[in-house]
């Protein structure tokens, strides 16, 4: 029974990790790369900042903030598509995420560049690990979820997101 429980837990973990890279929305602090295959000039990387506006040959200012990477692809190949290029075919890829941020009872808090596969037992890892003070399993994340802010009651396997907020309480024994 341990080992469904186990096999459940891992396809939900893949599900949430693809449904993730799919759906991640652009935000302040990341960093993206625009390809345009065949035309190095097109080429660039760019961290979005806080006005979340992007400038791209041939198409101007780009609101990049909220949007998808497909989306962004998807908006810079019709602006170039027919006056300046045939059939152009551009890539968008998220070169660096942005930031999560921990804090309460681990060695060093602060803010740590997200990585692929961040669990909370990671996160906590990158912060020093936790404190001689530290609760075993009072750990809560503040999470934007679509516009509103959610707060997320966590264990070692919760899934870590750019911008997530990691509060790990105190242990009162």
């Amino acid at each position: 029974m341990k080992k469904i429980k186990t096999f459940s837990a891992l396809i939900l973990t893949l599900i949430s990790f693809y449904g993730f890279s799919s759906s991640y929305t652009l935000g302040s602090g990341d960093q993206i790369e625009i390809t345009v295959y065949g035309e190095p000039d097109l080429t660039t990387k760019v961290k979005i900042d806080k006005s979340g506006i992007i400038s791209f040959p041939f198409i101007g200012d780009i609101q990049v903030i909220g949007t998808t990477t497909k989306l962004l692809e998807k908006h810079i190949y019709e602006g170039l598509l027919g006056d300046y290029l045939i059939e152009p075919q551009v890539t968008v890829s998220v070169v660096s995420y942005r930031p999560f941020f921990i804090h309460g009872q681990v060695k060093r808090p602060g803010g740590y560049p997200f990585q692929d596969d961040l669990t909370l037992d990671k996160a906590i890892a990158l912060a020093g690990g936790l404190a001689n003070r530290a609760s075993s399993s009072d750990w809560k994340i503040t999470r934007i979820v679509d516009g509103s802010t959610t707060t997320i009651n966590a264990t070692v396997s919760t899934l870590i997101l750019p911008d997530d907020i990691i509060k790990i309480e105190q242990s009162f024994f």
